[in-house]
């Protein structure tokens, strides 16, 4: 079998879009208290519901589907295309992805896919290869490409092709080139019994254009150390640190081996500069004073002396396989890199694009961040459902350094151990430095039924920007705060968007806004949302939140101190509502609308009200009747 592609030689990893970065002096986790056992966890990624798409159903196809593995097997033509064309993007351009001349290898004028400027529809006809229902030909027909500029491969219509083998962690070769994989009722998955690998890895310069698949099944090797959600949500919540012991210092973990890299490269003098640099570039600059503000340093006074003493000496884990082949080692990385287990459906190395259309990532388990899919780069899905993934660190459905586009898509029932069951834009510190979030646009989906034990049981975003627009998150469920969408550092909005029926155990059931974050709520509903504490519908802390023409009904805190069943905006925080109503919200101990505490800011206009709510409407709200 030559499936020779270690290598992935691409152009210079694409710049993230400019957002916010702060400094936060951090504690680092290695010797928590109240340790939670990942590996007791195993069992919520093994599911036995199936989930139900309009897609691509997980039901058998009304052809007879045909299994083989990459020992060989069932040698049948592939079927041909099925005409399907993409529906336009709706919204404004955005994330690199408003350029339609990629898809399928038509009218590129790289000269790639275009056979020197010819017509794209004959040059896609002369490059597509039907790839008969066998792994090792799917292998095979995907080194060809990447060896020949790219190509389109037709799979076996109703096929599911089985890996047993990997090479470096990835079960088929590294996408290097524009490779487009088309199926109708096709399945890619990794056998249960074969050793822990992703199933495909999009390297810097590879564009990967997925339709009409099912990648399921993955699986990277989650790590022995376990880590506390509470501890690691501590820095960026007064709240959760005020109940959580700190931490003693420990030394560092010891720095993954080289070789152990994303894509399994073997180019050592890439390594060795990515390696090199990173200490002396990113963790420097994250840990320079002069960025941090007085508040935030303040915050964080007492995690300052362990973030020192284990910041210096420790190394994120380097994917020298999407950094460009001769880097010099003074260069400082413009982007996030992704670690060796993240991304066990799909992962995206910087300078790498993903485009998944009419597909599903399921039943993928990753023992770091990202089940079914991990961005470091630009990737857009459209009309695909995301079901039943885990990750046992951040983002159980979808995890994001990159750019992200979500349109008309299902993000469902999948796991976060620590945080952001069903997408993680970023991700906070644990054993290495945080990763800070990317852009992430989810438009007219739903992220629906996903779970976390520790934070943003739907979407949480560390240091990133997130919007949600026409978008539904319902009941979705976090042990600790937002259960439906918890953001720290970072800026949310919420548009035409609604955030219904979603728990936390401990606050803001519906919206957790933390650590100096910045959300505008436009056109939106929060209701039918649940907190144990405070805050059922919206938990504002220490952040700036404007309310628009929305409204914030029906939410219950329910816990025996339970208050601030509408919202709750705590000492530094500030709250505006225009046009916007809070009314039959409900809490254990008054006032049931709004509770505001002394040294915080909560603003109403002519036009918003109050009322309706139990026991009380307010309290330290000016003219709020109470």
């Amino acid at each position: 079998m030559s499936n020779d592609v270690t290598s992935t030689d691409g152009g210079a990893s694409t710049a993230p879009p400019t957002r916010r970065r702060r400094a936060l002096w951090v504690a680092g986790v290695a010797g928590l208290t109240g340790v939670v056992g990942l590996a007791a966890l195993g069992g919520v990624a093994a599911r036995n519901d199936k989930p139900k798409s309009d897609q691509v159903s997980d039901a058998q196809p009304s052809t007879n589907r045909q299994t083989v593995s990459d020992d060989g097997g069932a040698d049948k033509g592939g079927a041909k295309d099925d005409g399907g064309q993409d529906d336009e993007w709706s919204g404004d351009d955005w994330s690199g992805f408003d350029d339609r001349s990629g898809e399928d290898g038509k009218d590129r004028k790289d000269g790639k896919d275009g056979k020197d400027g010819k017509d794209g529809k004959h040059d896609e006809k002369d490059r597509t290869k039907q790839v008969p229902c066998d792994s090792d030909k799917l292998i095979q027909a995907i080194t060809f490409a990447n060896n020949e500029d790219g190509g389109v491969l037709e799979l076996a219509r109703g096929c599911t092709y089985t890996l047993t083998r990997n090479q470096d962690g990835n079960g088929l070769p590294v996408i290097t080139e524009h490779i487009t994989l088309k199926g109708e009722h096709t399945t890619i998955g990794r056998e249960a019994t074969a050793d822990y690998f992703r199933i495909l890895n999009v390297g810097a310069g590879g564009h990967l254009t997925l339709k009409g698949l099912s990648i399921r099944g993955g699986q990277t090797l989650q790590s022995p150390i376990t880590a506390d959600p509470a501890t690691v949500w501590a820095p960026y919540s007064v709240q959760v640190r005020s109940t959580v012991a700190a931490p003693p210092a420990a030394a560092a973990p010891a720095a993954k081996p080289a070789t152990a890299t994303a894509a399994g490269a073997k180019p050592a003098a890439a390594t060795a500069a990515a390696t090199a640099a990173k200490p002396a570039t990113k963790a420097t600059a994250k840990a320079a004073p002069a960025k941090a503000s007085a508040k935030q340093a303040a915050k964080a006074a007492p995690a300052k002396p362990a973030a020192t003493a284990t910041k210096a000496a420790t190394a994120k884990p380097v994917a020298a396989a999407a950094k460009p082949v001769g880097a010099g080692t003074a260069v400082v990385p413009l982007v996030e890199q992704p670690g060796f287990t993240d991304g066990a459906g799909v992962l995206v190395q910087p300078g790498g694009r993903a485009e998944i259309l009419d597909s599903e990532l399921l039943y993928n388990q990753s023992g770091g961040n990202g089940g079914g899919l991990a961005n470091f780069g630009s990737t857009r899905l459209s009309k695909t459902t995301v079901a039943h993934n885990t990750a046992f660190f951040f983002g159980g459905g979808i995890f994001n350094a990159g750019l992200l586009q979500v349109d008309e898509s299902k993000i469902k029932d999948n796991t976060g151990i620590i945080g952001g069951g069903g997408i993680s834009n970023g991700a906070a510190r644990i054993f290495t430095e945080e990763v800070d979030g990317g852009s992430v646009w989810v438009h007219k989906s739903e992220v629906t039924d996903n779970e976390t034990l520790g934070f943003g049981g739907g979407v949480l975003d560390v240091e990133g920007t997130t919007t949600l627009h026409q978008t539904t998150v319902s009941d979705n469920t976090a042990v600790l705060d937002g259960g439906g969408v918890a953001v720290a550092d970072s800026q949310l909005t919420l548009k035409d968007a609604t955030v219904v029926k979603n728990s936390a155990a401990r606050s803001g059931g519906g919206l957790a806004v933390t650590n100096d974050s910045v959300a505008t709520i436009e056109n939106s509903r929060i209701n039918d949302n649940t907190a144990g504490f405070s805050g059922a519908g919206l938990f504002n802390e220490e952040s700036v939140t404007t309310l628009r023409d929305s409204e914030v009904s029906g939410n219950r805190a329910v816990g025996p101190f339970g208050r601030g069943g509408g919202i709750l905006n705590t000492e530094g925080g500030e709250v505006t509502l225009h046009r916007t109503k809070v009314a039959h919200n409900f809490s254990t101990l008054e006032p049931g609308g709004i509770f505001n505490s002394i040294g915080g800011t909560v603003t109403l206009d002519d036009e918003s009200a109050v009322t309706a709510n139990r026991p009380t409407n307010c309290f330290n709200v000016l003219d709020c009747f109470a």
